[in-house]
């Protein structure tokens, strides 16, 4: 992030009730996160006061930003954490992600956070070798996975292997396709989603179809079970994608008024609430997932040395197996997604 301030900001009447944090993420176009480090690190004063993030702003309050605090550089650190290796030779490895481990270091407001626990990290611990294509931080990285997301995602090995699955997915001749559950039913049973992708202007964190500017962007989906459900219509799609994005799918679909249950970001619900009352509400209680329900559940490339095929499944993991069979049957008395988290 570029240097910032010191700076002065008057709050106006719009802005009181709102978080400080909050209030600074979308005026500095920076992450709440991001807001919160400087906080910690006293260089923001609120009046002539430091804040703590939650602070509620009144209106009319000075804000200064003394300037951005020192961030240690993001590193990859070989740890010992499980990996699901559904695949491995010498010149690449297809894991099988879990949600909630970021792919490489990343944003986090310790060091912890930001280099703690990724892939990578996995990775260095699991092999000898991987490729320096992607740069220190992004050894053996071809492509990503959102945090929240799960499923199959390839590793290269080396740099020759790095260029050549580099190639497929630039030629869109690597085939990815996730599994998503969606809240609503699509108007049709199929079809492609065209609108270009770029950052969100104003909400740093988020991507948008709104900016004229964006990047293209295709997602192709396909309806597999339209639900009607006790907490309303709900649909189970198939999603292939030709280009990479960051958020695409969610974005996409979000776009079309259907975004993937779970991903509070781009408007789905916190909960999920039955949507009828009386003693039968009160026996259906409010559902919530602590994940995205989206995962990678295919691939399918050729072998950067042997040009054969590759093509592998990954089933939908236990924690959203078992929250699509409750939301269905409307029963949650068996959903225990600490189980799984």
């Amino acid at each position: 992030m570029a240097e910032i301030g010191p700076i002065d900001i008057e709050v106006g009447p719009e802005a009181a009730g709102q978080r400080v944090d909050q209030f600074l993420a979308s005026r500095l176009e920076v992450s709440r996160a991001r807001v919160q480090e400087l906080i910690s690190d006293e260089k923001i004063v609120v009046g002539d006061v430091s804040p703590k993030p939650s602070l509620k702003l009144r209106g009319g309050e000075r804000i200064r930003v003394l300037g951005s605090a020192p961030r240690p550089p993001l590193r990859a650190i070989a740890e010992e954490i499980p990996l699901d290796i559904v695949y491995e030779d010498d010149d690449l490895a297809i894991i099988n992600k879990p949600a909630g481990m970021m792919v490489h270091a990343g944003a986090g407001a310790t060091d912890d956070q930001r280099n703690r626990g990724t892939l990578v990290n996995a990775l260095l611990h699991h092999f000898q070798n991987l490729s320096s294509v992607g740069g220190e931080v992004r050894p053996g990285i071809v492509h990503r996975l959102d945090k929240e997301t799960s499923g199959l995602i390839v590793v290269a090995k080396n740099d020759e292997a790095h260029r050549k699955l580099a190639q497929q997915f630039a030629r869109r001749e690597a085939k990815k396709t996730y599994i998503a559950l969606v809240h609503g039913w699509p108007k049709k049973d199929s079809g492609t989603v065209t609108a270009s992708i770029s950052r969100d202007r104003i909400r740093r964190i988020r991507m948008t179809t709104r900016n004229a500017d964006g990047r293209e962007a295709i997602s192709h989906y396909r309806v597999v079970r339209r639900l009607d459900t006790p907490y309303g219509k709900l649909t189970l799609i198939e999603v292939k994608i030709d280009t990479g994005r960051t958020h695409q799918i969610r974005v996409h679909m979000a776009s079309l008024g259907h975004p993937v249950v779970g991903d509070a970001l781009y408007g789905a619900p916190a909960e999920l609430k039955p949507n009828f009352r009386g003693k039968k509400q009160e026996a259906t209680p409010a559902m919530s997932l602590k994940r995205n329900f989206l995962h990678a559940a295919r691939l399918e490339l050729s072998h950067p040395r042997t040009g054969d095929k590759i093509a592998l499944e990954s089933p939908l993991p236990p924690e959203l197996h078992e929250f699509l069979t409750i939301v269905e049957a409307g029963d949650k008395a068996a959903f225990s997604p600490e189980r799984h988290s």
